[in-house]
């Protein structure tokens, strides 16, 4: 075994020298790697210098001088050391516990191959950040953490970092590995955008936006109320709902009073609400009574409730996933989805994936060709709507990115910027492709009411439904998983009750 790691297993090795001698030991390896064909590969870092960030400025550091990474066997690194003893020296792994002999630096294939794609590529871009890398979980500014992002593709593939703010531009904070056993460097990458990244949730930091909270709260009493059989009256008891809770923030107290009045069944399904619902509709009346007239003045329709929402309202028969709810001008059909996210858990440093269980809601309503199936996406396909003209053109077809260089602008490559064409290829193909089945319709009718649907017209009823919500389901996760399309992620909110 000896024999065979000293003559003939070639591994990539590390060698120091000093300071600026780097080229003298390259020149030394090149003429040994001439006579002999044990050393295969000789490589010094193009970079050997980074850029520190340090109390608000950069400077230039040293970060790979002196280092020489050789492909050879030990035997031939050995003999070569032996004579050149002034040139240079190779590096040891630390000494092991239980008296066991400190061994040579070995790199393996895989992380040398990154590591020359990542110096040859990046590392004149990235800056050495001096606080820790878990210093920049939390934006203190925005009061909330910061977006966790992995790399797609490029020298970065895989690597995860924060996505934070620095002066007027967002970069990518990750770790590098050091070579020294469990050694890593804080580094921030310059304009995140360059990058094709995709969100992770953070599990972390699990917090509902104010919006939210706000929805679900909403949803979750409307849900109640129609689930009871209130039909078109579940906007009016909802706000009397409310102002009860105003006057007085006691779900108990709601429900005594609702049983004097023999709403029985609504008293016991409220009383039934877990925690977190029931927290999220005393915060809903708490804002109430000190913003009056928010309710009313956000919530003045209830026509179907969003696509996507954590609680059915209506219950379904065991064994089921699917349900129906009477509407005055449509049927209601309610499914139950499990969606898939990729997850993040910074205080373990690990990521997986959590299936969440959410029900779809679509309405159905009688047509000439069959039937019409629609889902709620009226606050996201408003705003959609509103931008019109080139900045509606600008999200489906994208922009060029320009820079300048010498005082002269020129193009610096063909790059979509926030466009739904390269971050949301579901959406842009409804938005754009006259063949979709599914279409992004203004002002859809259901009797009385109007709202923004993404509607399919369908014979058989039940590949319409199926097609609808998975289109729509797609929609959701690809505006949530890019970090381009931040603003959408906001409308989004109307969609799915979970952002």
């Amino acid at each position: 075994m000896s024999d065979k790691l000293n003559h003939v297993d070639f591994h990539w090795y590390v060698m120091r020298t000093r300071p600026h001698r780097e080229s003298k030991l390259v020149e030394l390896l090149e003429q040994q790697k001439a006579k002999t064909k044990n050393i295969l590969e000789i490589y010094a870092p193009t970079h050997t210098t980074v850029n520190v960030h340090c109390k608000g400025t950069d400077k230039q550091a040293p970060l790979f001088a002196g280092v020489v990474f050789v492909l050879s066997t030990q035997k031939t690194l050995m003999d070569f050391i032996k004579e050149h003893p002034l040139e240079g020296d190779v590096q040891y792994e630390r000494k092991k516990e239980g008296g066991e002999k400190a061994c040579m630096r070995v790199i393996p294939e895989d992380q040398m191959r990154a590591f020359r794609d990542y110096n040859e590529n990046y590392a004149d871009k990235v800056i050495i950040l001096e606080r820790p890398y878990t210093d920049y979980a939390f934006n203190a500014k925005a009061g909330e953490p910061n977006e966790i992002v992995r790399v797609v593709d490029g020298p970065l593939a895989g690597c995860e970092g924060y996505v934070c703010r620095f002066r007027r531009e967002k970069r990518l904070v990750f770790q590098v590995r050091g070579f020294e056993p469990g050694s890593c460097l804080t580094v921030s990458y310059p304009n995140v955008w360059d990058l094709h990244v995709v969100r992770l949730h953070n599990t972390e930091n699990d917090r509902l936006s104010v919006g939210t909270e706000k929805g679900r709260a909403v949803d979750a009493l409307a849900g109640i109320l129609q689930a009871c059989g209130y039909g078109e009256q579940t906007l009016p008891m909802f706000h009397g709902i409310i102002d009860h809770l105003v006057a007085k923030p006691s779900l108990t107290a709601l429900c005594k009073d609702l049983r004097k009045k023999g709403e029985v069944a609504l008293s016991t399904r409220l009383s039934q609400m877990g925690a977190n619902e029931a927290e999220l509709v005393i915060n809903l009346a708490r804002y109430e009574h000190d913003n009056p007239g928010y309710v009313k003045a956000n919530w003045r329709k209830l026509t179907l409730r969003p696509f996507l929402t954590p609680t059915s309202g209506v219950e379904m028969e065991t064994g089921k996933d699917e349900t129906e709810l009477r509407h005055k001008d449509f049927t209601e059909i309610i499914r139950k989805v499990d969606i898939k996210e990729e997850v993040y858990d910074p205080a373990k440093e690990k990521d997986g994936s959590v299936t969440t269980t959410y029900f779809a809601h679509i309405g159905i309503m009688r047509h000439s060709d069959g039937h019409i199936l629609f889902a709620n996406w009226d606050g996201f396909l408003r705003e959609y709507f509103l931008t019109g003209g080139k900045a509606n053109e600008k999200l489906v077809g994208g922009t060029v990115r320009t820079t300048h260089d010498g005082g002269m602008p020129h193009t610096e490559k063909e790059k979509l910027i926030e466009s739904f064409r390269n971050y949301a290829p579901t959406l842009y193909k409804v938005l754009t492709d006259a063949e979709s089945a599914v279409k992004a319709l203004p002002d859809f009718a259901t009797g009385e009411d109007t709202m923004n649907v993404m509607a399919i017209t369908a014979t058989d009823l039940e590949r319409g439904k199926d097609e609808l919500i998975r289109t729509c389901i797609n929609i959701c996760t690809e505006i949530n998983t890019t970090a381009h399309l931040a603003i959408w992620r906001r409308y989004l909110r109307t969609v799915w009750l979970h952002v």
